[in-house]
């Protein structure tokens, strides 16, 4: 089985992205200048403009990018320093030529033009629906194996640099991420920067701290360079700053500067809310609308959904484009998945911890269980951890540093299992899909393609032997697979039609079958 890890960057490698954006930085000086960015890159312009005023009120500056008849218009932004910049992911290769139009002549008329090259190796685009699944761009497959970490951006330089260490040794490809500070036990302390001008109970929501923001893209460039999609979540209700309180003229121009700001960066995901059902200042037509804005204003497309605490949103809404659930019963993704035709990822399922408060006690054992249970059911699952490094260290002492909320390092048994499940999905053949009809009367969560290769879990049933209904045309052959200790053993023989297996008798066994 594949490394899962082997493909990421060194720790080096990660600070460098840190440190300089991925892509071409334009000064726009020369109009006729070929500047070189490879598709899904980003192309990055910037001007420079002195305005009295406020810069990020009173100026108006849009980019038109055209390749033949592919035409994209993105909305410039003000990132101090008397400095307005445009930022664009190229869809295709081949030569763009732009133009600004501006309500400020320096900016209005300016144009040039830049080749696209073929995307390196590595590079597969945004991430995309495929059906009830997920591919990039290019048509590589995308099995999301995510993590939640919410406020990890707004800790010191040297715990997220830890952060990113630990993904970089790990199996996640997906993070949800809050770009609000987040307020709740275990995150009590302040965030270094905030996102306006300003202090708590006097935020100029016209004022953005450009710091900020700049420190969450570079976070973001981070996780690209380590193959991992940053989902975005736009607002939370835990926060004692008022900015889960704003009025709809503050949000629309929050929303705007974060697609500005981060739309052209490729692995980026939009999250409209963390537990939208929380937020009271917010009502159902107001998520609907901030979802329509996200559509509307990105120009890039990125995925969008919305996560519920217990009311769960209406997905059949067009602008969403994944199903997004906090729910423990992983074993329905299926039915979710046929009720909106589209991919269900229970990106909060509980937490693997051992806290006071009940969704954050899942043994390593429960946590691996759901992920297998949601994968073989059609769906997809998300991890979280809460553990204390003692349990007896009472909440908000001297174990303050929760993956969940700050990052640093996981402490956990589930992660090295779920990279093992992550492997043996990547294994498998394109087109997997749940399955009935293998085990007899006790359906078990299965998955299947084609009468060609086959997957069923059984979860915590202990068994010494499992009767299954295989094709009778063809032959197989036969692993078991023990999910803890991420074995894998093949049979002696080959199978067909009506068979019983000699099963071990431990808990959280799977059997993999392949024809022959």
């Amino acid at each position: 089985m594949k490394n899962i890890c082997s493909c990421r960057k060194s720790v080096a490698a990660v600070m460098l992205c840190m440190a300089l954006l991925i892509g071409v930085s334009s000064d726009a000086g020369a109009a006729n200048r070929k500047d070189t960015v490879e598709q899904w890159g980003r192309y990055e312009l910037s001007f420079k403009l002195k305005v009295k005023g406020n810069p990020f009120e009173d100026v108006d500056l849009r980019t038109v990018f055209i390749n033949d008849g592919d035409t994209v218009t993105v909305k410039g932004f003000y990132d101090g320093n008397d400095t307005y910049r445009v930022r664009f992911m190229p869809g295709r290769p081949g030569e763009w030529s732009w133009h600004t139009k501006s309500d400020r002549g320096k900016l209005d008329g300016r144009s040039g033009r830049f080749v696209c090259v073929a995307a390196r190796e590595r590079n597969h685009g945004p991430v995309v629906t495929d059906s009830l699944g997920f591919r990039y761009a290019d048509g590589t497959r995308y099995i999301p194996v995510g993590t939640t970490c919410y406020a990890w951006v707004h800790q010191p330089e040297e715990l997220r640099l830890r952060t990113l260490r630990t993904l970089s040794e790990g199996c996640f490809n997906k993070i949800r991420m809050c770009v609000f500070p987040k307020s709740y036990d275990w995150n009590h302390n302040e965030p270094e920067l905030y996102p306006y001008e300003g202090k708590t109970g006097e935020w100029d929501s016209t004022r953005f701290n450009p710091a900020y923001f700049r420190n969450i893209e570079e976070c973001v460039a981070a996780l690209d360079s380590l193959g991992i999609e940053a989902d975005i979540i736009v607002y939370h209700p835990y926060d004692r700053w008022g900015f889960s309180r704003m009025d709809k003229g503050a949000r629309e121009r929050y929303m705007q500067y974060l697609i500005s700001r981060l739309g052209a960066y490729k692995n980026v995901w939009w999250s409209m809310a963390n537990e939208y059902d929380f937020m009271e200042a917010y009502n159902e037509d107001d998520w609907r609308y901030h979802l329509e804005f996200f559509a509307s204003e990105d120009p890039f497309g990125h995925l969008r959904s919305i996560h519920n605490a217990v009311r769960m949103y209406d997905h059949s809404d067009s602008n969403v484009t994944h199903v997004s659930i906090q729910s423990p019963d992983t074993r329905n993704a299926g039915a979710l998945a046929a009720r909106y035709q589209k991919p269900v990822i229970y990106d909060e399922c509980r937490y693997e911890g051992n806290i006071p408060w009940v969704w954050g006690t899942l043994s390593a054992e429960e946590m691996v269980q759901k992920f297998w249970e949601g994968f073989l059911s059609g769906g997809f699952v998300g991890h979280g951890e809460v553990l204390l490094s003692d349990p007896a260290i009472a909440p908000g002492e001297s174990d303050e540093v929760l993956w969940w909320s700050k990052g640093g390092v996981l402490r956990g048994g589930s992660p090295e299992r779920i990279g093992f499940l992550r492997g043996i999905l990547e294994e498998a053949p394109h087109g997997i899909r749940p399955v009935k009809g293998l085990t007899g009367w006790q359906e078990y969560p299965s998955l299947g393609v084609n009468n060609e290769w086959y997957l069923i879990y059984f979860g915590r049933d202990v068994r010494c032997q499992m009767y299954l209904e295989l094709p009778q045309d063809n032959e197989y052959g036969i692993e078991m697979i023990d999910t803890w200790n991420m074995t894998v053993s093949a049979l002696e023989g080959t199978y067909r039609g009506h068979t019983f297996v000699q099963m071990p008798e431990r808990q959280y066994m799977a059997i993999r079958i392949k024809r022959r």
